[in-house]
């Protein structure tokens, strides 16, 4: 069963673990809503859907067809992602009365993780890295054409709604969760609205959080969605050198996009006082990574130029 970080931070009993995972979703459109599913082991090998059987009609006594779906086994291997943060026991000692230090050290270490994982979620490539997992981009493959892959043209073009609108509807099954994009491009969406005599339709999250959407569908800005990719013949060829920038529609959860992780999600462990120096050490770590268990639960939109 899937469950969200939010869910898993209120099943913990650690007071800085639950800190440590509110730190993390509060600033993430993506990891507030992208579910999880524990596994057991180093991986987690699926069937990802391609296309569904056929139905046909028959007369009395014709000879039935036999139909199947079509799959391609896929593999992700959970990947270990992590850091340690230290903290001076004379710094501790000295200004605990001012600030927990170790505390503010700690929540910048796991906003150092949200970043991490946002930018792996996006551009995460495996062939490229074998230490981490693939994201969007390489589950999606915006460098080959296909019915997921929408270009605003040969070389990109200007954002428009029509092709908005065209991007939710590649996505099969049902609207979309998200629509993950950069800030200019979200910008340049309000503006065409705003030309158009509409506004986003929004809202307020657990956090707080103004949240927009369009048709109905969240949209998170992810920081690191890059504005430089380069477009050719209707596909991405580069992530930099170029003008263009990608907005990627998808449905969350089990057998759609999920992450994967190990049990017990994000984990913070007391390595305790170090030898060398007197400090002491705690690590944030996560064995996680990221499967799409039917093509036509996510699609991407390239080309999107200012």
């Amino acid at each position: 069963m899937a469950i969200t970080l939010t869910e898993a931070a209120k099943l913990s009993n650690d007071l800085l673990k639950q800190g440590v995972i509110e730190t993390i979703i509060k600033d993430s459109p993506v990891l507030r809503r992208l579910p999880f599913i524990e596994i057991t082991g180093n991986g987690l090998t699926y069937n990802q859907e391609k296309t569904l059987p056929d139905i046909a009609f028959y007369d009395v006594g014709d000879t039935w067809t036999e139909s199947t779906p079509t799959f391609e086994q896929k593999t992700a291997t959970l990947k270990i992602m992590g850091g340690d943060a230290d903290v001076d026991n004379f710094l501790k000692t000295t200004r605990s009365n001012v600030q927990d230090l170790q505390t503010a050290i700690i929540q910048q270490k796991a906003k150092a993780l949200k970043d991490k994982f946002e930018q792996t979620f996006i551009y995460g490539d495996e062939s490229g890295n074998a230490k981490e997992f693939d994201g969007l981009r390489k589950l999606i493959d915006t460098t080959t054409a296909g019915a997921q892959v929408i270009a605003m043209g040969a070389a990109g073009a200007t954002l428009t709604l029509d092709k908005l609108d065209e991007l939710i509807d590649a996505v099969k099954g049902g609207k979309p969760d998200l629509l993950i994009m950069s800030r200019r491009t979200r910008r340049k969406l309000n503006s065409l609205l705003r030309a158009s005599g509409a506004l986003l339709e929004t809202d307020r999250d657990a956090f707080g959080n103004s949240v927009q959407y369009w048709n109905g569908v969240a949209i998170g800005v992810d920081d690191w969605m890059l504005d430089t990719h380069v477009v050719a013949s209707s596909v991405e060829t580069a992530t930099t050198g170029g003008l263009c920038s990608t907005i990627y529609a998808v449905q969350l959860g089990e057998g759609a996009l999920a992450g994967l992780s190990a049990p017990g999600m994000v984990q913070v462990e007391n390595v305790g006082a170090l030898e060398d120096k007197d400090a002491s050490r705690t690590r944030v770590k996560w064995y996680a990574s990221l499967a799409l268990f039917s093509s036509v639960k996510a699609a991407a939109l390239i080309g999107v130029k200012d």
